[in-house]
């Protein structure tokens, strides 16, 4: 098969692929903000499109500090940071948020970016929950109450997680401790849990008896064992359901129950939703606490878009004139090349659903002015050919053999440092580096394979329009 076919071939499978991955971009950014939001919430948003960062789209910063001192022991800080990160992932995920970055920063800050969401309140709660479930029987006994009647006199009781204080639990029979209830009492309950969380299977919205929000959960097979042996053997006494240390139901139990339960509490639907999701992604392996928080308006990211966007035009045409009047052909068929590098990124970074800012704008600005920069040293090359009197196609093919080590070299070196910053970067840092590296890879192939392609074709169609 003739080499050219198959170089036009390629092209034209790049340039369709890419169109069919900007149109799903087009139809959701032609949407007005707030179609977008209702699509958002019920998880209609598109998989494969650019995600907008939070300096163009506006929205919520957070940045969490992991309570290192609660951790157990049992893991190491690395990985119950990777841990935390992980369940911070899923949470926001399932409430209905896409493509959130998530960093880590330090030993046990982790940062939150929200595009899109002015009030973070919801998120806030959702993320800064433990969400350390549990199962202890209620000691109904004279005795038991008695001590927790004299620990609710106490003026410090309990520590800011929801713990006995070392006073209040000398106060309670060995084997036993105190917890809060939703509405404020104090009930005694056994010192250990016999069931956790960790045994969940599954976890979701439902209605009580009553038709009021709840919330189900279905044990794996091995809590399902634990649960059924729990209740087989206390009939008639009161469970205990705690969820962060906080008593949320307390019901009897009436049978043994092996696989499934209800977690009931005079929720509002928010509240059981929450709730849900919360249990199902699991819990945190210590606390975490919101110690920063910056909200940007939506109206600051489209001023830098617009401002971003008619930069980058100014410039562009700049270069296109330029590279038309010095260069006449040659310089035309950069410009092509050029306008196709934007192209196939813009559709490359959607494919990866990454998300731009404006550090990530820098990055494709820059890796456009290394492609222009390529195909310079590739047209000095041909010119130097061209004053040798040498034949057309040996002035094109020397150009760029001649040119190729030195762009190599250039692209080289900046995608060591790229890679670099992305793998030592945060948050904008990456972005930039993200975009950097996709706009060079793009950029040897818009600069080298496609201009070629095209000086291969007018060799082949009308030599005699090629002008140096």
């Amino acid at each position: 098969m003739n080499k050219l076919v198959v170089k036009w071939a390629v092209i034209l499978i790049a340039l369709v692929g890419s169109v069919f991955l900007l149109l799903p971009n087009y139809d959701w950014y032609s949407k007005t903000p707030s179609e977008r939001e209702v699509l958002e919430s019920s998880g209609d948003r598109p998989k494969r499109i650019l995600n907008l960062g939070l300096d163009l789209r506006g929205g919520s910063s957070l940045l969490l500090e992991l309570d290192v001192s609660k951790l157990s022991g049992r893991e190491s800080l690395n990985d119950s940071m990777q841990r935390a990160i992980e369940i911070v992932r899923n949470r926001i995920d399932q409430y209905g948020v896409g493509e959130i970055p998530i960093t880590r920063q330090g030993d046990k800050f982790i940062s939150v970016q929200l595009p899109g969401i002015a009030n973070p309140e919801q998120a806030e709660a959702l993320i800064g929950k433990t969400a350390m479930l549990e199962f202890r029987l209620v000691d109904d006994s004279a005795k038991a109450q008695e001590a927790a009647q004299k620990v609710s006199e106490l003026d410090n009781a309990f520590n800011t997680d929801g713990s006995l204080t070392e006073e209040a639990q000398a106060l309670m029979p060995e084997g036993l401790s105190a917890m809060k209830s939703k509405d404020g009492y104090i009930q005694p309950v056994t010192a250990t849990a016999a069931v956790t969380g960790a045994d969940l299977e599954n976890a979701r919205v439902t209605t009580d008896e009553y038709g009021a929000p709840a919330v189900s959960f279905t044990f794996n097979a091995e809590g399902a064992k634990k649960f059924g042996d729990l209740t087989g053997r206390n009939l008639h006494k009161r469970l205990a359901i705690v969820l962060d240390n906080t008593i949320q139901s307390a019901p009897s139990i009436n049978a043994r129950i092996t696989n499934n339960g209800i977690i009931t509490g005079q929720f509002t639907m928010s509240e059981a939703q929450q709730l849900a999701i919360v249990l199902r992604a699991g819990a945190l392996p210590a606390p975490v606490k919101i110690i920063e928080k910056r909200v940007i308006g939506p109206g600051l990211g489209e001023d830098s878009i617009k401002s971003g966007l008619k930069a980058s035009l100014i410039g562009f045409l700049f270069i296109v004139l330029f590279m038309t009047v010095y260069y006449r052909t040659s310089g035309f068929i950069s410009s092509i090349a050029l306008v196709l590098n934007l192209i196939f990124l813009i559709a490359t970074m959607s494919y990866f659903s990454a998300t731009l800012t404006l550090p990530g704008i820098a990055g494709i600005i820059l890796s456009l002015a290394m492609a222009v920069d390529a195909n310079v040293l590739i047209l000095e090359r041909m010119r130097e050919e061209y004053d040798k009197n040498q034949p057309l196609y040996l002035v094109i093919k020397e150009g760029y053999d001649k040119a190729w080590s030195a762009i190599f070299d250039s692209n080289l070196t900046t995608w060591i440092a790229s890679i670099l910053l992305f793998q030592f970067g945060t948050g904008p840092v990456k972005g930039f580096a993200l975009t950097l590296t996709l706009g060079l890879l793009v950029g040897v192939f818009t600069s080298v394979f496609v201009t070629r392609a095209i000086y291969d074709l007018l060799l082949t169609a009308n030599p005699k329009e090629i002008r140096i």
